[in-house]
């Protein structure tokens, strides 16, 4: 009877550890998916303002056309990119950051050539949308940042002991995020 209580009382302890531990696995999943789409949402954002940034590109005389192409090709690309919340394996965010990777670097081609154009620079639809495009950037770096955060959370919570054990149980995997570009690793060189 004693040994009976005793083995009654470890599968009990069990069960609310058991239990404990999913839950608070479930609450982080839930957090993390929250996080990517702000993510999402804030790259959806800036997906938006292009085409009205193009097409008062546009407006300039004999603006680089290429660079023009380039940009809506490059949106093209990163808004066909559809990533599942419940799939953020590092394989799919990876090819979803090169995707908006590449709209960065057109976005910055355009911005940087339209520089050249004294009517751009003075247009005022020109500017607004130039600001609220770096308000978006801004917006994109914040949410990057808390999604980040709760993956690490997340993914410290499925490796950490005794979660770990009730995570492959429950089919609570890593979840992959996102990493540096691999030009950042190389330092800028300035020469004066």
């Amino acid at each position: 009877m004693k040994n009976l209580l005793i083995v009654l009382g470890v599968i009990v302890f069990i069960c609310l550890i058991g239990g404990c531990s999913y839950n608070g696995m479930v609450s982080k999943e839930e957090n993390v998916k929250a996080k990517w789409g702000v993510v999402q949402a804030d790259y959806q954002r800036r997906s938006d303002l292009i085409p009205n940034l193009v097409a008062t590109v546009k407006g300039v005389a004999n603006f680089e056309k290429s660079t023009l192409v380039d940009v809506t090709n490059a949106r093209a690309r990163a808004t066909a990119i559809q990533v599942d919340p419940t799939k953020l394996d590092p394989a799919t965010i990876q090819k979803f950051q090169a995707a908006q990777g590449q709209l960065s670097s057109a976005l910055s081609r355009l911005l940087v050539a339209s520089e050249r154009y004294p009517d751009l620079k003075a247009n005022q639809n020109f500017s607004d949308l130039q600001a609220s495009l770096e308000g978006t950037e801004n917006r994109i770096k914040v949410s990057r940042r808390d999604f980040i955060d709760a993956v690490q959370d997340y993914n410290t919570t499925v490796r950490s002991f005794p979660a770990v054990i009730f995570a492959k149980l429950f089919g609570f995997g890593e979840k992959g995020s996102f990493t540096a570009e691999a030009a950042a690793q190389n330092a800028p060189k300035v020469s004066f």
